[in-house]
């Protein structure tokens, strides 16, 4: 089974993955943060590596993808392919922080991985707040966030509603973060447990 937590950048992703994975007993598969060698730049100078970035990102996670399907075990993801391409690529291209020329490359290369991959048998979605994100940001303390803008929050905000509101390529779950502080409240998890049991025991 392939369970993934999807959100934008402050929302609780891996905090929530950690944390299923120890009660589910779920392989986890986290996002390639600490050792990524393009992040710091890109947090400088977006325009210049935004490409690389993302390719970068799109690479890491068709290979996830690749492995979780062929793993016996029931794994939980942080983050999908499909954020990368739906959210954060088309955003930097919005803000023209992509050349159109990058984009398009980039969009081509993904539409021929997605004909090689299947969509998580459920997508759990962590909806928050700019004040919220700020506050998580802030509490992590992660030096290449420091630089974050409010207009960029906003931004992938919106293409995460987007996106959500029109998913349709499996089960989906919704969290919402404002109101729910699984990080620090054991019923509030409870609450997101809960939640997913019921999803799963639809699955079979």
């Amino acid at each position: 089974m392939h369970i993934a937590v999807a959100g934008n950048i402050g929302s609780g992703k891996t905090t929530l993955t950690q944390l299923l994975s120890r009660h589910y007993k779920w392989k986890a598969e986290f996002e390639s943060v600490d050792d990524n060698p393009y992040l710091d730049d890109f947090y400088n100078e977006m325009q210049r590596w935004s490409f690389n970035l993302q390719v970068y990102f799109l690479n890491s996670r068709f290979r996830q993808i690749i492995e979780i399907r062929e793993s016996k075990k029931s794994v939980i993801q942080d983050r999908t392919i499909y954020e990368d391409a739906h959210i954060f690529a088309p955003n930097l291209h919005a803000m023209g922080l992509m050349p159109s020329r990058d984009f398009d490359n980039y969009m081509s290369l993904f539409l021929l991985m997605e004909q090689f991959i299947q969509a998580p048998d459920l997508l759990i979605y962590l909806r928050a707040s700019i004040p919220t994100l700020v506050n998580q940001i802030q509490k992590r303390g992660r030096d290449y966030e420091t630089n974050i803008r409010l207009d960029y929050l906003n931004r992938l905000n919106e293409r995460y509603e987007a996106w959500i509101s029109t998913y349709d390529k499996g089960n989906l779950l919704i969290i919402d973060v404002d109101h729910n502080n699984f990080p620090d409240n054991q019923e509030h998890l409870g609450e997101i447990i809960s939640k997913i049991d019921s999803k799963i025991h639809g699955l079979f």
